[in-house]
C-alpha cells in the first residue's frame, strides 16, 4: 500500500475518529463510516473522502475496523452490508477491537478465503493518543499483512508490537493488557476512596502516590479525573464489563482462575447498574464513594 491508495475507517467513536484524523494528517485519502451519520458528516468537513461503501470499497487498500466488539466486527466484515466481499483481492483488513483470540483466527480465515490479508491489531493508548497518532498496537498476522498495513500503522501508532504471524496472538496480548488496565482503574478508585476515609484528600493522594511505588499509568491518568470531578468519557465504564468478560472467557478456556479480575468486573457491573455506564471509567470511584458515604469532588 502507498499513500496514494485509499483507506477506510469503520467506527468513528473516541478512538476511531482520532485514528481517522491521524490518517488524514499523514496524507491518506480516508473514508470514515459510522452508524451515527453526524460523525461521518463531521469527518468529511475535516477532509474525509466522500462516497458510499458500495461505490468505493473495491478501491481501498486497507480498512481499519475500530468498533466495540466481536459482533460489530463481524457485522462490518461479513454482515448484510459487509465490506469483505466488496474489497479488492490483496487489500488489508486491520481489526482493532478487543475480541477473543479464537474470533480473530476465524475472521482471518474468512478474509483469507476472499483474498484479503487480516491483521489482528488491538490498540492501546486512549482517545488522546489516537488523535495524536501515538497508539500502541499489539499486532499479529502474515508478513504480507504487516507490509501492506505499514503506512497505516505508521500514521496511527508510536509503537507496533509484532507478535508473530498467527492471528489471535495480538488479541491474546490485548486480553492480558485489559486485565491489568481494568484492575488498575478499579484498584486506583478503591485506594483513593480508602484514603478519603483516613482524611487524605484526593488531590493529596494523587500528589503523593503518583511519586511512590504504588502508582501505575492508569492511576496517574485517571485519578486526576476524580480530583477534577470531570467524568467526560475518554474511556467509558461500559467498556470494562465487555473487556473483562473476554478476559474471563479466555481464562476459562485455558483452565485459569482469575479471581482479582472477577472482583473488578463486579465493581464495573455495579457502576453500570448505577447508571454510570456512559461516564469516564474513573467514575467507578462513585461505587466506592456511595458504599462508604463519601462525597467526591465536584
Amino acid at each position: 500500500m502507498t499513500k496514494s491508495q485509499k483507506t477506510a475507517v469503520f467506527g468513528l467513536g473516541s478512538m476511531g475518529y482520532g485514528m481517522a484524523q491521524s490518517l488524514l494528517r499523514a496524507g491518506h485519502e480516508t473514508f470514515g463510516f459510522d452508524v451515527v451519520p453526524a460523525q461521518v458528516e463531521r469527518f468529511q468537513t475535516e477532509g474525509g473522502a466522500k462516497g458510499s461503501v458500495a461505490e468505493t470499497a473495491d478501491t481501498w487498500g486497507a480498512a481499519l475496523v475500530v468498533v466495540l466488539n466481536a459482533a460489530q466486527t463481524e457485522a462490518v466484515l461479513f454482515g448484510e452490508h459487509g465490506i469483505a466481499p466488496r474489497m479488492q483481492a490483496g487489500a488489508i483488513v486491520i481489526a482493532c477491537a478487543t475480541v477473543p483470540p479464537s474470533f480473530a483466527r476465524d475472521m482471518a480465515e474468512r478474509c483469507s478465503a476472499l483474498g484479503l490479508s487480516y491483521l489482528d491489531a488491538p490498540i492501546s493508548g486512549g482517545s488522546l493518543k489516537a488523535a495524536s497518532g501515538e497508539l500502541s498496537i499489539m499486532a499479529s498476522g502474515p508478513e504480507a499483512a504487516f507490509a501492506g498495513a505499514k503506512p497505516v500503522l505508521d500514521a496511527i501508532s508510536q509503537t507496533v508490537f509484532r507478535l508473530g504471524d498467527a492471528p489471535g496472538a495480538g488479541s491474546a496480548m490485548k486480553s492480558v493488557n485489559q486485565l491489568l488496565a481494568g484492575v488498575h482503574i478499579a484498584t486506583m478508585a478503591e485506594a483513593l476512596t480508602f484514603g478519603m476515609t483516613q482524611g487524605i484528600a484526593p488531590e493529596t493522594f494523587v500528589d503523593v502516590i503518583s511519586k511512590c511505588a504504588g502508582t501505575s499509568w492508569m492511576l496517574e491518568n485517571r485519578a486526576p479525573h476524580i480530583v477534577a470531578g470531570d467524568y467526560t468519557p475518554h474511556s467509558q465504564i461500559n467498556i470494562w464489563p465487555k473487556d473483562l468478560g473476554i478476559v474471563l472467557d479466555v481464562a476459562k478456556e485455558a483452565g485459569f482462575s482469575a479471581p482479582i479480575t472477577a472482583a473488578a468486573l463486579q465493581q464495573y457491573m455495579v457502576a453500570v447498574g448505577m447508571g454510570l455506564g456512559r461516564e469516564d471509567d474513573a467514575a467507578i470511584a462513585k461505587v466506592y464513594a456511595r458504599n462508604a458515604g463519601l462525597d467526591l469532588p465536584e
